[in-house]
């Protein structure tokens, strides 16, 4: 649950305050006070010392994927703008490549160092990211595009690259999710609007009582 909670103290007598656009003034005073959104996670709480160490194991593959993620979906919107300028057929080809060739640069040794747990948590985070699958970003960019997927995930983790992400649904991808979301507000992640629509804080109550262990092995 979200809980918006605002602590002020005041060394004085209650007075009757007004509070105008986030603003609390203060009657008889010149005081402003700014209110800041706070949001409060539910503190996590683990069954057993096993399930705190899956916890923790697979947080640290999902903090480990998302930054890559990221990248894609910065690098994806970087070209559909640059295309949205370039009319010629030959030119966009030719920018797309381009691209291609600098995202391999940019992905391709850091993706070979990953575990295949690693590999299948991208794959998922691309489509949170972009709202597109990898295998769909491969059939809009095709060629250099479909043969650095197919090289550096696809063979090598022996994945789906039709992977989607769905934490309304899917309890390891809710899992992945408390995780992101625990994660930007500690300033360990840095955040990027997903491109698909998560309402985390009404998805909780439907997943207060998962059982961490069993979804990390069924993963």
């Amino acid at each position: 649950m979200m809980f918006l909670t605002v602590f002020l103290g005041f060394a004085q007598e209650t007075k009757k305050d007004t509070i105008i656009n986030d603003l609390i003034v203060i009657k008889g005073d010149s005081v402003e006070i700014t209110l800041d959104e706070v949001i409060v996670l539910n503190k996590l709480k683990f069954n057993s010392s096993k399930e705190k160490r899956y916890y923790y194991w697979y947080l640290k593959k999902v903090q480990k994927a998302y930054p890559y993620a990221k990248l894609a979906a910065e690098r994806l919107l970087q070209l559909n703008d640059q295309l949205a300028e370039i009319r010629s057929k030959s030119k966009r080809k030719k920018h797309i490549k381009k691209m291609q060739k600098y995202m391999e640069g940019e992905f391709t040794a850091e993706l070979k160092k990953m575990t295949r747990t690693e590999g299948k948590i991208l794959i998922k985070l691309i489509h949170r990211q972009t709202g597109l699958t990898t295998f769909e970003l491969i059939k809009e960019y095709r060629s250099g595009w479909k043969a650095f997927w197919y090289n550096t995930t696809a063979s090598m983790f022996k994945l789906s690259l039709k992977e989607e992400y769905h934490p309304e649904s899917e309890p390891i991808d809710f899992l992945i999710e408390d995780i992101l979301q625990r994660s930007f507000i500690d300033g360990s992640l840095e955040k990027q609007e997903a491109r698909l629509p998560i309402d985390y804080f009404s998805l909780s109550p439907k997943f207060k009582d998962i059982n961490i262990v069993e979804v990390i092995d069924n993963r």
